[in-house]
């Protein structure tokens, strides 16, 4: 009798955002039966601002089925400018891509793997094995799901994680990124200017900057319709950052404070700090946003992402600092190389994970590396060489 394929396997996934959506379709894709379970009862796709386009969402894209020449997938940038503190231009070349923005990723995943497997206001309370391989989920509602392999991908403060891997804890960096979202057409004239068609940054005394356009509204991305994505890293201490993460309801919200919660007086804050230490066009847009929103930058690479048929991918297994730009290309690398290695050993999935963790281990290691170094360098030491020119 001949063992049974993949197309006679489930798979459960705890965490409906990218990097679930990027292996449940897939994985579906290749025949498992998939179920996505997350923990918000509220729809996703208003969360997040800007994210650069990398070649392993495409790859996603095209396996998933999407039909690439139908969609547009997010707004060019023809170049570099990096600005002074006094607004002057240190330096510009050209450095074409494109800029997206999650939401336009999220609803494209979302719309391909359908509604009916995918489970909302499912929050997981346990997670347990036997000896024959299967994993159960138990979720808050009292209900289980019994599967032959469950992924947690459900985020930097993963569930899964804390229930499988409790010794694995993130570590604060020192500094957040606070961000904001503008339409285009409500940009001030400075900034439209001096903005527009570029991916600019300017750097200061423990500050540093980045701004891009990326798709608006319905992912709209005609000109005039667009958003304007901006995103400012400011060293804060332990104190500071927790009274940051209060919210305007006095509700302690952790490592991120998502638009439309901060406290009236961290935006005012805000406000007073790009008139003392951005140039004009991006104190302009910084100061044009109405719901600016933030999150704590925080370091994590797991020891291990494979567990018996449990698994952590994307930022469950590893939190690569902002300036890789890899957060949602590593869990599509993830997704993709997870897809392969089931392909490889169809008979056999413990024989599959044990191909596929080394190296995912490596990349959330050299992510995290990289974006240490870089992040220490805007954010420590550059500032030291801006303070004394």
């Amino acid at each position: 009798m001949k063992t049974p394929r993949l197309s006679h396997r489930r798979a459960l996934i705890i965490g409906g955002s990218l990097g679930g959506l990027f292996t449940g379709n897939l994985l579906r894709r290749a025949g498992w039966e998939v179920d996505i379970y997350e923990r918000s009862p509220h729809n996703l796709d208003s969360r997040g601002g800007g994210i650069v386009l990398q070649p392993e969402v495409i790859e996603v894209f095209r396996q998933t089925g999407v039909d690439l020449q139908a969609l547009e997938l997010g707004v060019q940038s023809r170049t570099r400018t990096v600005f002074r503190p006094d607004g002057s231009i240190q330096s510009k070349h050209v450095a074409p891509q494109t800029q997206t923005s999650w939401s336009l990723i999220y609803s494209t995943m979302r719309a391909a793997f359908g509604e009916e497997h995918y489970h909302q206001g499912r929050k997981l309370n346990g997670v347990s094995q036997t000896p024959d391989h299967r994993v159960t989920a138990l979720f808050e509602d009292g209900t289980q799901e019994t599967a032959d392999l469950l992924v947690g991908a459900d985020g930097s403060n993963s569930t899964v994680r804390h229930l499988r891997w409790p010794d694995e804890q993130s570590t604060y960096a020192g500094y957040l990124a606070w961000r904001g979202l503008v339409r285009e057409d409500e940009m001030p004239a400075v900034a439209r200017e001096a903005l527009l068609g570029d991916f600019s940054f300017a750097s200061n005394v423990r500050s540093h900057i980045l701004g891009y356009l990326v798709p608006g509204d319905d992912n709209d991305t005609r000109p005039g319709h667009r958003l304007y994505n901006w995103v400012w890293y400011r060293v804060a201490d332990n104190a500071q950052l927790h009274d940051i993460m209060t919210d305007a309801e006095g509700r302690d919200r952790g490592y991120s404070i998502p638009e439309g919660k901060l406290a009236s007086r961290w935006r005012e804050h805000l406000y007073r700090e790009a008139d003392a230490l951005l140039p004009a066009p991006l104190r302009a847009v910084v100061r044009a946003t109405t719901h600016p929103f933030a999150q704590a930058i925080r370091d994590l690479a797991v020891d291990h992402m494979v567990d018996g048929r449990v698994i952590l991918l994307g930022d469950a297994a590893s939190i690569p600092r902002p300036h890789t730009a890899a957060s949602t290309s590593k869990a599509a690398a993830n997704a993709l190389s997870l897809l392969t290695a089931l392909e490889t050993f169809p008979d056999d999935p413990d024989q599959a994970l044990i191909h596929w963790e080394p190296q995912q281990l490596a990349l959330g290691r050299y992510l995290r590396d990289q974006g240490s170094r870089i992040g220490n360098h805007l954010l420590f030491q550059t500032s030291r060489s801006v303070a004394t020119r």
